[in-house]
């Protein structure tokens, strides 16, 4: 998952983009915080524990449809904090009585037609990741083969959901099927190789890593579209075909090169040392 702040009348929302759903969760704190102008995140957790009480009593689906993840603190730390969608924010507005609650529901429909524009024009999507990966550092070459392999990406994904295959949970499991077949591991090992935590895995992949996923969900899409796959168990059987023309890839290159293709490399800042304390001595 990545996190990427978003900007309300000059506020932070945090928000989390998970891939392998392919579903925006925002912090349900700081939007509650936005729209009963609370001067600090803690009056706003009670107002929202106050709130999810009243409409559990109520027997209101809201807060059931709301989840946990970790999200960064204002003592900079990662603690679990509620999410929604920005569906399900949308209809929590409408319980919070707020002079914002127009303004936000403006604005929270706006990233939905955002993301709607990006699954109608990929390419939107690919211009606004270029410019991140060139403000993060990254090389030509290498934002030239994570946009290759995100192209190859939305077009699987876009046959998943022409042959019933639903958003969120059935994704991922393809998703995984076709990593843990090409490289040997699945996507939650993969990221613990690489030390990932709350971050996107693909971009803190090699050049090579890119490439051959890109393989693996390009075979996977043709060898579906072959077959005219349709729903979860058909779709398995593809996503495992494909991998499997991928892995046959690593394992000639591999034993060419004497070198491994999944690699504990990453992208992430190095560590900032700690300063030794200053030793004093005793009179």
């Amino acid at each position: 998952m990545k996190i990427l702040p978003a900007q309300f009348d000059g506020q932070e929302i945090r928000r989390v983009y998970d891939e392998a759903t392919e579903i925006w969760w925002f912090s349900v704190v700081d939007v509650v915080q936005v729209l009963t102008q609370q001067a600090d995140d803690l009056t706003a957790r009670k107002y929202w524990n106050q709130l999810k009480r009243r409409l559990n009593k109520e027997g209101s689906q809201l807060v059931t449809s709301c989840h946990q993840l970790k999200m960064p603190a204002a003592d900079g730390k990662q603690r679990l904090t509620d999410v929604a969608t920005a569906q399900t924010l949308l209809r929590l507005v409408q319980s919070v009585p707020s002079p914002k609650a127009e303004p936000i529901k403006l604005w929270l429909a706006k990233v939905g037609y955002e993301r709607m524009q990006e699954m109608a024009d990929p390419a939107l999507s690919l211009d606004r990741a270029r410019q991140t990966w060139q403000q993060h550092g990254r090389s030509d070459k290498w934002i030239q083969q994570r946009m290759t392999g995100q192209e190859t990406r939305n077009k699987l994904t876009d046959y998943w959901r022409g042959h019933d295959i639903k958003e969120g949970n059935e994704f991922a499991i393809l998703t995984n099927i076709i990593h843990q077949e090409w490289s040997g591991v699945s996507v939650k090992d993969h990221k613990q190789l690489k030390g990932l935590k709350s971050h996107n895995l693909r971009d803190h992949m090699t050049e090579a890593e890119l490439i051959f996923t890109a393989l693996a969900e390009l075979s996977t899409r043709q060898i579906a579209e072959n077959t005219d796959a349709t729903g979860l168990a058909a779709n398995k059987t593809a996503a495992q075909a494909g991998g499997g023309i991928a892995k046959r890839a690593r394992l000639q290159l591999e034993s060419q090169t004497g070198r491994r293709v999944v690699s504990s490399e990453n992208y992430l800042a190095p560590p900032i040392a700690k300063k030794a304390p200053k030793l004093t001595r005793k009179a």
